[in-house]
């Protein structure tokens, strides 16, 4: 199981956002949403876990199954790439630019979205028997995960809306922790096991993740969940896109360029 030194991965990051930044729009359409579609099963499958067990640690612990999939198969979320892109054109990378930066921003949320809201409704066709009856206990606590989502956000006013803020910035920096554990290894299991840990932190903590709650709150609307459109964009989506980037390019993206790759001069000794 291969460790990667911080000087090494995080030149791979830079890398990483260099490839993200020049891939085709076909491409990175594609590989978004297979990332959304895969992480919003994974969604469904830890709510279940948690419905069917009562115990949301399990459902928790498991959860992380999918993010490893979609990055061994190297799809792109949103919140990785609010990470990586931006370290190209730090860097100076040849053709990085922001606008090229924004460019892949604004395509893998739209693929992020189509691929979530797909699964969402495959599972809303499971969860009611192809719409013919009530939701089962599953798709109910995906009503009510929305409803506490949003209109409980708003019930809180500006306290709600910083809450909501914080727990995605906090999110993003678990998430990204995540997708930069996945260069430290160079083998299947060292990645899996890298990745796993910072995963769990965030899903077991209720952060807020935009790309899980691409899948849970249309889903939430599917399921009869009392909110609306507006409440679940204005109230949950926008800012945890917003507080998504925060966190992993402040907390993650920044910080390890600044100190591992743009390494301050040592100390001269006395």
């Amino acid at each position: 199981m291969a460790y990667l030194a911080p000087a090494e991965f995080v030149t791979k990051m830079i890398d990483a956002g260099e490839s993200k930044l020049l891939m085709s729009t076909r491409d990175t359409l594609i590989r978004s949403y297979m990332a959304g579609a895969i992480l919003a099963l994974a969604a469904a499958f830890a709510v279940s876990i948690t419905v069917n067990t009562g115990n949301p640690l399990i459902g928790a612990l498991l959860f992380p199954v999918g993010f490893c999939m979609l990055y061994l198969l190297g799809f792109d979320l949103l919140t990785g790439v609010f990470t990586l892109a931006p370290l190209a054109v730090l860097d100076k990378r040849p053709g990085a630019t922001w606008g090229g930066v924004m460019r892949n921003w604004s395509l893998v949320f739209c693929g992020n979205f189509a691929g979530a809201l797909t699964v969402a409704v495959f599972m809303a066709i499971i969860f009611t028997n192809g719409f013919t009856g009530d939701p089962n206990a599953i798709g109910q606590k995906i009503g009510h995960i929305g409803e506490g989502r949003t209109v409980g956000y708003a019930a809180l006013g500006a306290a709600g809306m910083l809450t909501l803020f914080v727990r995605a910035v906090m999110c993003n920096w678990m998430v990204s922790t995540g997708v930069v554990a996945a260069m430290m290894s160079t083998s299947v299991s060292g990645k899996v096991i890298a990745m796993w840990m910072p995963i769990l932190v965030f899903f077991y903590m209720g952060f807020e993740h935009s790309i899980v709650n691409m899948y849970l709150f249309p889903s939430g609307l599917m399921m009869g969940g009392n909110f609306t459109i507006m409440d679940y964009l204005i109230w949950n989506e926008i800012p945890t896109v917003l507080g998504n980037l925060v966190g992993g390019l402040t907390f993650v993206g920044a910080t390890l360029y600044s100190t591992h790759y743009k390494t301050a001069p040592k100390r001269a000794i006395a």
